[in-house]
């Protein structure tokens, strides 16, 4: 193993039939293998570059067992967690760490266990289901230290009742995406490598990641049933294979322009933006496949028409990513024409522009001047002047959380419902109501949302309800105010 060896594969190249068959999520045997051999390709272009760096014992260590073990040895080179160590490895030698800062010792670790006899090698725990003939075997990483790398914090070790609950809902899981998506099933068992269990996020109804790092691995809190565990997979295999694509072609001249995104309460990059339309590309499918159930409808007709406002946003794309993009488009455009049920689709719709709403008076900022300048145009009877409202990049991460949305779900599911009075008004329909409760809260941003929303308001949240705080000493009608901006 060494330089001359990386150096001597053969490219790797999509044909523009592969490329458009992934924008559409609907590759062949063929692509995913393309993209799997490039994974490998990179953890060994990453080796190469760690054995420039710093020469040692560890890698002799590994190249004796590849001459010994080369089949073992390649099977360790190609898994995902590999992949987080080398890439980590290499910016901290790049950034003058010492080799055994940087965790170079690593390689004599995988060197003695390509060397262990096959008898005594540890298999480790994995999730394994079968279902009309389709059979998955993913490894359970729950011990190994460089699962952190991944993003989210790991749980411990799982505990023997606990390898039995995931165990159980990963088979549930599995027969549901055979059943309901099985051309995505297939797809799923060719690349899903490994699952690391995180913690839960208290804020969130469940937490999953994945890391451009790591090709082929999931990390996901425990799921709360079969579904959110078959959504939760699907998604973020979903964004291994974007990655793996983007290590192949640029698909964007400008990935770091930030925007909205349907799927985030922050802004998101472009690149962001696109691996979220990818990803939700196939997890609408799943829901596409439930026709009978309300809140599969619900989810259907809501990310339906984000995938395709998404895609549409992208600007900037390179050929390969109009390719890419413009698949994607094409697969979601005849779903668009598909009938739901009149009340779910007024959820439906209602939860997109709800979210844009919320979005907008989190993430974009008016400035004092423009500020008082409404409120003097108020008091004056005038009409609003032009106001341009700036992005105001969120701090930290933030996942979609609204109390409508999680109302709606209630409704949609058939529980009971209790929450906020302009909420239980408006997930009922009576939007006059849900309008009288949001203009009595106007210090509750949520109700501002609530207000442009009930009352069928066009025109920035953000504006009215900064108007709003700068004439508050005044006593004004939040809705006489949301209207005048409208």
């Amino acid at each position: 193993m060494g330089p001359t060896a990386v150096s001597a594969a053969p490219p790797h190249r999509l044909s523009d039939a592969a490329l458009v068959s992934l924008g559409a999520g609907r590759p062949d045997p063929a692509t995913l293998g393309e993209l799997r051999r490039a994974r490998l390709s990179r953890h060994l272009l990453l080796l190469r570059e760690i054995a420039v760096a710093t020469r040692t014992d560890d890698f002799r260590a590994l190249a004796a067992a590849e001459r010994a073990e080369p089949e073992r040895v390649r099977d360790l080179l190609a898994r995902p967690l590999f992949g987080v160590w080398a890439t980590r490895c290499l910016t901290a030698l790049r950034a003058g760490s010492t080799p055994e800062r940087a965790g170079v010792g690593h390689l004599s670790d995988l060197a003695a266990r390509a060397r262990t006899p096959r008898a005594r090698r540890d298999p480790g725990r994995r999730l394994t289901a079968k279902h009309d003939g389709l059979r998955i075997s993913v490894r359970l990483e729950d011990s190994d230290p460089l699962r952190a790398g991944l993003g989210l914090p790991p749980t411990p070790p799982l505990t023997a009742a606990e390898l039995t609950r995931w165990q159980e809902a990963f088979a549930q899981a599995w027969r549901l995406m055979v059943d309901r998506v099985r051309p995505d099933a297939e797809i799923l068992a060719t690349i899903l490598d490994s699952v690391v269990p995180v913690r839960a996020d208290p804020a969130a109804r469940g937490i999953s990641a994945t890391s451009a790092d790591a090709f082929g691995a999931v990390a996901i809190s425990e799921p709360a049933d079969a579904t959110a565990f078959a959504v939760g997979l699907l998604h973020e295999t979903q964004h291994s294979i974007l990655n793996a694509v983007q290590y192949l072609f640029d698909l964007l001249a400008t990935p770091d322009a930030l925007g909205y995104s349907p799927w985030r309460d922050d802004p998101r990059p472009a690149s962001g933006i696109l691996h979220g339309a990818f990803a939700y590309l196939t997890v609408t499918r799943f829901w596409r496949s439930r026709p009978g159930d309300p809140l599969a409808r619900f989810e259907f007709a809501r990310w339906r028409a984000a995938v395709a406002a998404a895609a549409d946003g992208l600007s900037d794309l390179t050929p390969a990513g109009e390719r890419f993009v413009g698949a994607l488009r094409a697969e979601v455009r005849p779903w668009r024409d598909e009938p739901v049920d009149p009340a779910v689709l007024r959820l439906a719709e209602g939860a997109n522009r709800d979210h844009r709403l919320r979005w907008r008076l989190r993430n974009l900022h008016v400035g004092p001047a423009d500020a008082a300048e409404l409120a003097s145009a108020w008091r004056r009877g005038e009409p609003p002047p032009p106001v341009t409202s700036v992005l105001r990049p969120a701090p930290r991460r933030a996942l979609e959380a609204s109390a409508r949305l999680d109302l709606t779900h209630r409704s949609l599911r058939g529980l009971p419902l209790d929450g906020a009075e302009g909420d239980l008004a408006y997930v009922r329909g009576d939007e006059a109501a849900a309008l009288r409760a949001y203009r009595r809260n106007p210090g509750d941003r949520a109700a501002w949302a609530g207000m442009f929303l009930a009352g069928g308001l066009q025109g920035a949240p953000e504006i009215a309800a900064a108007a709003y705080d700068a004439l508050r000493d005044h006593g004004p009608d939040p809705l006489a105010l949301a209207r005048w901006v409208s």
